[in-house]
């Protein structure tokens, strides 16, 4: 056990340090501090050393300059061993237990202005060195390097009596070096023009904080956790625990639903990442009708999610079924009352639709990174390849089947009438393979195909899924193009009626 005899404190944010202050005033602490910090202690009627009084310089260069000397540096990082201590003593330097720093708000700036002036002042030199030569010698300082760290610093005065012992000090050095490797790649981010890759830097570097303990991973066996600011995205208003594979099916959901914000009301429901589900129409309750009807089994523990307010009335049918989350941007009281009678279901509140560049996964021993797929295909972008043009009816359609087959796993088919999706065939080796799987669903389960569009998330190297869909009464189809024989495909759609409209744009999801 080490006992806290002095302290230096250089922070930012001063909330909470109250508390400490006037811990360490009890426990007999000499304090030394700067600038700010200094008035600061000041005012609670705390006596404090100024470290310009220990280093004999001023604080220069419009304060960038200020703990930046042996005086402060040496006092941490001597070894509380023999050879290093006569050294402070040969050079009068008072050894340093405590080091608490609050870093410049870096990342905080760059997200509230575009002013490179401001925003490169806010880059911290003499605070991320003092976390770093404090966690360096954790084995005889404790370094704080955060606001967030405050009340365990507090926590530890109170219940250890200003002492700590080799783990306390290990714990809080480990807290250090991530909040200085996350400044540092928020730094680095910004110098890069927000990417996650530098080719002028041969590694991938990301941060991402916060972090939430899951049930388990996909599976009990394993352990799972999330990172990231979930509370600006969602809301959980009730249910239990949110598990990983929970996790995936939202950020599916969500991103489905990202597609239609700003449409009529909007229900989709999901299954294992796949919507099975998906209609538009006047009204929720209307809505959610018509997405049941597309695959009623596989809702069964589905994932549900409305680009719109839920109200009691469609709350009321959608508690009839069985499903583990439910996500909107609102719900009317009643409706809220009702669905949260079940304790289990996951009733989630919707703030914003991601924004995010980048996409991630790994794979053998790295990282693969890619840009995310925002490309929303528009009417006007369209171009026809037969000599049939979709009419209005197809033509929405078909843009709608689009933005569903993007969600779907490849090989992917998507078949849409009147804003409904009426079958699904997803993540088959063969193209005719999911047509086939589309169409059997929509007959299994009454619903007609006849007038219906499809779409395909890939292009058709042969004729013959426009083939199948034309025997099954579909009009009308949508696909990237890009095969070298499209033309065997649009001859087919032109000598049978049949419109297909071109995007040059491919939605695979592995």
């Amino acid at each position: 056990m080490k006992k806290i005899q002095s302290a230096l404190i250089s922070v930012y944010h001063k909330e909470g340090l109250d508390q400490i202050i006037s811990q360490l005033h009890k426990l007999g602490v000499t304090i030394y501090s700067t600038g700010g910090t200094q008035t600061y202690i000041e005012s609670l009627g705390v006596p404090v050393n100024t470290v310009e009084d220990l280093t004999g310089y001023p604080s220069i260069l419009d304060g960038r300059v200020k703990t930046l000397h042996p005086k402060v540096f040496g006092g941490i990082l001597a070894r509380r061993e023999e050879s290093h201590l006569n050294q402070l003593k040969e050079y009068d330097i008072p050894a340093v237990d405590l080091v608490i720093v609050d870093l410049y708000p870096f990342e905080e700036t760059v997200r509230t202005t575009t002013d490179e002036k401001k925003i490169i002042e806010k880059i911290d030199i003499g605070g991320i060195a003092l976390i770093r030569a404090g966690a360096k010698n954790f084995q005889d300082v404790i370094i704080v390097s955060s606001q967030q760290q405050y009340a365990m610093l507090a926590q530890l005065l109170a219940e250890k009596d200003g002492y700590s012992d080799i783990q306390d000090r290990r714990d809080f050095a480990t807290a250090a070096f991530a909040v200085s490797s996350h400044y540092d790649t928020m730094i680095h981010r910004y110098f890069a023009g927000g990417s996650v890759w530098d080719s002028t830097v041969p590694a991938f570097k990301e941060s991402i904080p916060a972090a939430m303990e899951m049930r388990y991973g996909e599976n009990p066996h394993q352990s799972g956790r999330f990172f990231g600011p979930l509370d600006e995205i969602l809301i959980q208003l009730g249910g239990k625990e949110i598990s990983f594979n929970n996790m995936v099916d939202i950020d599916a959901a969500v991103g489905l639903m990202a597609e239609f914000k700003d449409a009529a009301p909007t229900v989709a429901v999901l299954k294992h990442t796949n919507p099975c589900g998906c209609a538009q129409a006047g009204s929720v309750e209307e809505a959610w009708d018509k997405a049941l009807a597309g695959d009623p089994v596989s809702a069964f523990g589905g994932i549900i999610i409305c680009n719109q307010k839920i109200d009691v009335a469609t709350a009321a049918k959608i508690d009839e079924l069985f499903y583990e989350v439910l996500i909107a941007p609102d719900f009317t009281p009643e409706a809220k009352a009702l669905l949260l009678k079940k304790k289990k279901r996951i009733i989630l509140q919707l703030k914003a639709y991601p924004s995010t560049k980048y996409q991630y996964k790994s794979i053998l021993n790295g990282v693969i990174v890619q840009e995310t797929d925002r490309k929303r295909e528009s009417e006007a972008e369209l171009t026809w390849g037969t000599k049939r043009m979709g009419d209005s009816r197809e033509t929405d359609d078909l843009l709608f089947a689009v933005r569903c087959v993007k969600h779907l796993k490849s090989n992917a088919i998507s078949l849409v009438k009147d804003r409904q999706l009426v079958g699904m065939g997803c993540g088959q080796t063969s193209r005719v393979d999911a047509l086939n799987q589309a169409i059997l669903k929509a007959r299994h389960y009454g619903l007609s195909l006849k007038g219906a569009v499809m779409a395909s998330d890939a292009f058709f190297p042969f004729p013959d899924c426009v083939e199948i869909a034309d025997e099954a009464g579909i009009t009308a189809v949508i696909q990237p193009g890009g095969s070298i024989k499209d033309q065997e495909s649009i001859d087919y759609c032109d000598q049978h009626g049949m419109a297909m409209a071109i995007t040059g744009i491919r939605h695979f999801r592995h």
